[in-house]
């Protein structure tokens, strides 16, 4: 209960008015987020312009400089003492011509906000006019170009159109400006802006280059077509997969619309959905439309690949609602959800008309279940589905022995299973690397061949957590897949860097992601050994400190976050500190109390894991593992741990480069010492102990040949 005297009790605070150039900063900060968000409305008024070509100079990002060029209508003499006041625009005169407008801009705020945040320069010159006019603001006012000059325009030479030039954006607002130090970053979003404009506007030729340099990074011709723009920006190799269709409603007279759509097939494989949405001719972002169209795919695309779309939509502006959004990203209009369920179902029918992906098919047929063995009773087989069991009899008939007498194997089916039988490697003359020692956990080179691998019983834990964590693999297991690994016969690494090698199962060959085997035996080996690892001892022992602090200065801190390195090395150290003694007995991660570590858990016997990925690891447990929940604490610190043992390079992004100079002989001898491992540790250890997830099937396990279907081909030959 407040004991303190009424009379003490603080009163409300004034209300205040606002200081004109405090209110025109902040409402600045809200349209110009960035130099990109700055192109972006400078763009739209060129286009408005009716500007058939734009050229884009930029220094450092954007923050020192941006220049926009174009030869559009330009701007009168007359018009100039306002252009840079906010509210001021060509657009609107009336408030109900908001439901009619078919222009870009509309409100006035783009350059008023860019003249409080940087200096605003202006080269203008219309059709009619006999000369060019110069004009510089600061704060929504004209301003001189020199102290003692006037501030009125200056006549200039100078082509029809209207250059804009910013300077030093940002330069009174610091905080804004700390944050947009990676001008690299900036650049990259200025040429995306630019990208999807050019593809909307295949007849305007724009053009953009960074200060002082003589060849532009984005260039693109006038006249042409959107299945060009995109060919040109995103590269020939899409066009070959790029679909396109136009969808046309007249709703019961209330919404009439139309809509372009470029798209790829099943054959096209991107990272991250690339959607480029345009309505009305105005660039803009809906979370609504891109999760449905991502939903058309989900179900034809395998896990981890997405697709490009361009969507060009056209309604009537009186259904249009433009002014929601400060920047103009987003628009409402009516009929959302009937317009985007049309286009998306127009756009699966096409691509399921034209979709012929071989991988599909494989993918298929290996979920589908292939059986090979000749003792499956009758019974298993009136159960399977009506696919698995064409496939049975045909496999039964062809290589199983009937009861009179043993048939004849045909060659394409006969199938290789002595392990003694060539590879990849044995085709190369390749020192045995068995002997490389590579790390203080090896006492002693590696033999020459590893004995069988010794069963590996489970530990006793009585935690309810751990009991269901492993019971899930036991549910999860698929059988299939768990055979092929069990019975497989390998035949070479593919791709070190990209985790990539072949295994024979039967008459088929697969292509399989090791790391991503890999990881998942390492995963479900540290469940069997929980609260029983043994250790790997690290002599001399590295500081905690050090380690995460290598980690965390070698990553891009994220801008949403407020903390700077050294403090988020603090937080990690802390968190991994205080917990050393759970570490400790369930892991057998070991750190001293001065914060050494002394040693890691071994999950695999004779298996050394890449001791440059430490400072990862341990960095990664910090804000990867879930420290408040027992079972996703156990699951996701096991996890990390799996991550951290799965062989290959600490960057798994196959496109950066792995070895930019000459490889020394200490790499070569390194890396040949990764291959052996993989060869006779790892997938023998695969083949032993590995329970398959089903999730495994979608990009990490492909069939990629037959032996039956290759002679098919070479008899039509």
């Amino acid at each position: 209960m407040n004991t303190e005297p009424e009379s003490e009790l603080p009163g409300p605070a004034p209300i205040r008015r606002l200081q004109e150039s405090l209110i025109n900063r902040i409402a600045a900060g809200e349209i110009i987020h960035r130099p990109a968000s700055a192109l972006k409305e400078l763009l739209e008024n060129s286009l408005d312009a009716g500007a058939t070509t734009i050229r884009v100079t930029v220094k450092d990002g954007g923050l020192k400089l941006l220049q926009i060029q174009d030869n559009g209508s330009g701007i009168r003499r007359s018009d100039l003492p306002i252009l840079a006041e906010r509210f001021t625009t060509s657009k609107l005169t009336t408030f109900s011509d908001l439901t009619k407008l078919t222009t870009y801009g509309f409100r006035g705020e783009a350059l008023a906000s860019i003249s409080h945040v940087a200096y605003l320069s202006v080269v203008t010159k219309t059709r009619t006019s006999t000369c060019a006019y110069k004009a510089l603001y600061s704060d929504g006012k004209l301003v001189p170009a020199q102290p003692g000059q006037s501030e009125e325009p200056k006549p200039c030479a100078g082509n029809d159109g209207t250059t804009i030039t910013i300077e030093n954006l940002f330069f009174n607002t610091p905080t804004r400006l700390s944050a947009l130090r990676n001008t690299s970053e900036e650049y990259a979003r200025i040429l995306d802006v630019l990208t999807k404009y050019a593809i909307h506007n295949p007849k305007v030729s724009f053009m953009c280059k960074k200060a002082g340099s003589s060849s532009p990074d984005l260039s693109t011709p006038s006249a042409s077509t959107t299945r060009h723009a995109i060919k040109m920006l995103y590269g020939p190799s899409i066009e070959k997969d790029l679909l396109q269709i136009a969808v046309n409603e007249d709703m019961k007279g209330e919404v009439s619309w139309s809509s372009e759509v470029y798209f790829t097939n099943v054959n096209y494989q991107a990272k991250k959905t690339i959607l480029l949405l345009f309505i009305n001719s105005r660039l803009v972002e809906s979370t609504r439309i891109k999760r449905a169209i991502e939903n058309v795919y989900t179900g034809i695309l395998p896990k981890g690949v997405s697709p490009f779309v361009y969507l060009s939509l056209k309604i009537d502006p009186r259904s249009v609602d433009v002014n929601v959004h400060p920047t103009k990203k987003e628009v409402h209009f009516l009929n959302e959800e009937e317009i985007t369920m049309q286009i998306c179902d127009t756009l699966q029918a096409k691509i399921a008309e034209k979709s012929h992906s071989r991988v599909f098919e494989y993918q298929t047929l290996l979920t589908g279940g292939i059986e090979s063995s000749s003792q499956r009773n009758d019974k298993k087989r009136k159960e399977a589905p009506a696919e698995t069991q064409t496939i049975n009899d045909e496999e039964r008939e062809e290589v199983s022995p009937s009861l009179s007498g043993p048939k004849k194997v045909y060659s394409h089916h006969k199938v290789r299973t002595s392990l003694q039988d060539r590879t990849l490697d044995s085709m190369f003359p390749v020192v045995n690397p068995s002997q490389i020692s590579k790390g203080p956990a090896e006492s002693s080179p590696q033999p020459q061949s590893l004995p069988r691998s010794r069963e590996m019983k489970e530990s006793e834990c009585f935690l309810t957590s751990v009991t269901t964590l492993r019971n899930r693999i036991v549910k999860g297991k698929h059988k299939l897949l768990t055979e092929i690994l069990e019975k497989h016969t390998f035949v070479g690494i593919v791709d070190v860097d990209r985790c990539l090698s072949l295994i024979q199962y039967s008459t088929k060959l697969y292509l399989v992601n090791h790391g991503a085997l890999a990881e998942e035996l390492f995963y479900q080996l540290g469940l069997r050994h929980f609260g029983d690892f043994s250790r790997l001892k690290l002599e001399p022992s590295p500081s905690l400190r050090e380690l995460v602090k290598i980690a965390v200065d070698a990553e891009e801190i994220s801008e949403e976050t407020t903390l700077s390195k050294p403090d988020i090395v603090d937080r990690i150290v802390k968190i991994l500190h205080s917990r050393r003694s759970m570490l400790s007995e369930y892991f057998s991660l070991n750190i001293s109390e001065d914060g050494l570590v002394q040693s890691l858990p071994l999950i695999l016997r004779d298996y050394t894991p890449n001791l440059d990925k430490l400072p990862l690891f341990l960095m990664r447990l910090g804000p990867q593992v879930n420290w408040t929940s027992e079972t996703e604490c156990f699951e996701s610190f096991l996890r990390e741990l799996a991550y951290f043992y799965v062989p290959g390079p600490i960057t798994s992004d196959p496109s950066i480069p792995t070895a930019m100079s000459k490889e020394t002989d200490e790499d070569i001898a390194g890396s040949k010492a990764e291959r052996w491992q993989i060869q006779h540790i790892l997938f023998p250890a695969m083949r032993r102990h590995l329970a398959a997830p089903k999730s495994l099937l979608d990009v990490d396990v492909v069939q990629v040949a037959s032996l039956p279907d290759l002679y098919k081909v070479f008899e039509r030959c």
